[in-house]
């Protein structure tokens, strides 16, 4: 990742939080900082005159940040939309009508071809939705805003160096909110370090090349340490009287110790007895099934920082591969569904009360969910970290005393 530069700071200062929307002056202002930046990293003076200078401010793209759906909606409504009926049958003929290339992939890369397609499947359904925004006005949009002003100034830089090397026209640039790319979605820092001509013709077209997008993803899950033979994870069955405050992503222990605390998979057998580190996650709480995780799932997780986007790519991946339903059905409303503004106030109630939940940010990962266990075992409930009503009820009574 490049530097960051004197604009940042600008940035920064032009857009406080929590404004979501730029005045045409600022957002100019903006954007001629960005162009000097450009020019300083070397961007040729025609790709930022011609990029940057038709670049527009989208307020949705600033919405769309605030509300991602992997940190905002609950596992069963976000598996039940993305690993459906149609998605796991169009896997699976893809399976057969890619099979020369997906088996080379394996070979090159390590990567079986489910998952390469799993994450095709989530990222743009197989090819069949991109996104429709302008890349480097939604990527400009999020460098002049200032939660995230850093991370998308350089990625905007990248989109500038892609479309300098010849590898994609700034009229292709259509896409996601976040400035994602083509078949697979990779950012465009990700595209620069990571992407791969797959076809030989000269070019790293992640849009109109298939082979190109699934050869830059098998090599991308390469480079970040993908244990080959290994899978993501598998569903499993807890004993009962199962400590649940042992449950999470940061707490591990080999499968044998899993094993010897009578943790069995999904069909009531024993696990195997592996010195392989793994974790519990459960994505609905006690209520729904828990899932055990391995190093894979951490690398899946690298691709998208989001346990519910891990655990979709792993479960569609399987299902892709000849899997069946899980053997614990997911709770049909599974606890609350809570907002951002929602978790961003349990996070401070909990730094409050003495629950280390880290700076609050409106996103429940594994130092909140830490934090609710440690909570919830102090108040003799069940530890599975995970918020539910009752425990929202409880926060607030103590927060009241």
């Amino acid at each position: 990742m490049n530097s960051p530069s004197i604009y940042l700071l600008i940035a920064a200062a032009l857009f406080p939080a929590p404004q979501l929307q730029a005045s045409a002056s600022t957002f100019d202002a903006c954007i001629t900082e960005l162009q000097g930046a450009a020019l300083a990293e070397g961007v040729s003076p025609n790709t930022v005159k011609d990029v940057l200078g038709s670049a527009e401010y989208i307020e949705r793209v600033v919405t769309s940040d605030r509300a991602q759906p992997e940190f905002n909606t609950t596992f069963t409504t976000y598996y039940g939309q993305r690993v459906t009926d149609h998605r796991i049958a169009l896997g699976r003929k893809l399976l057969v009508s890619h099979q020369p290339l997906l088996a080379r992939l394996q070979r090159d890369t390590g990567v079986p071809p489910h998952y390469l397609l799993a994450l095709w499947g989530l990222e743009t359904n197989f090819g069949n939705y991109f996104g429709n925004l302008s890349i480097p006005s939604a990527l400009a949009t999020l460098a002049c805003d200032s939660r995230r002003t850093e991370f998308f100034a350089n990625e905007l830089l990248a989109t500038l160096k892609i479309i300098d090397a010849g590898d994609l026209d700034a009229t292709e640039l259509r896409g996601s909110w976040a400035g994602a790319i083509g078949h697979m979605q990779f950012m465009p820092t990700t595209y620069l370090a990571h992407a791969v001509d797959g076809d030989g013709d000269g070019r790293r077209d992640l849009f109109g090349s298939i082979d190109d997008a699934l050869t830059s993803g098998g090599h991308y899950l390469r480079s970040l340490g993908w244990k080959k033979g290994f899978r993501w994870g598998r569903e499993v069955q807890l004993p009962r009287g199962f400590d649940y405050a042992a449950t999470g992503i940061e707490q591990r222990q080999s499968l044998s110790g899993w094993a010897e605390l009578g943790v069995m998979d999904a069909f009531g057998n024993r696990l195997p007895s592996l010195d392989l580190e793994a974790a519990i996650v459960l994505p609905t709480g006690a209520t729904g099934p828990a899932f055990i995780v391995y190093d894979n799932f951490d690398i899946i997780m690298q691709w998208n920082r989001s346990q519910s986007y891990a655990l979709a790519v792993g479960l569609l991946a399987d299902r892709i591969n000849g899997a069946g339903q899980l053997s614990k059905p997911l709770p049909e409303v599974a606890a609350i569904q809570v907002s951002r503004a929602q978790t961003l106030k349990l996070q401070q109630t909990l730094n409050d009360l003495g629950y280390e939940s880290g700076k609050p940010d409106g996103v429940v990962g594994p130092a909140t969910t830490r934090a609710i266990r440690s909570f919830q075992a102090s108040r003799g409930l069940l530890a599975d970290g995970y918020p539910n009503q009752q425990l929202f009820e409880l926060l607030q009574t103590n927060a009241n005393q």
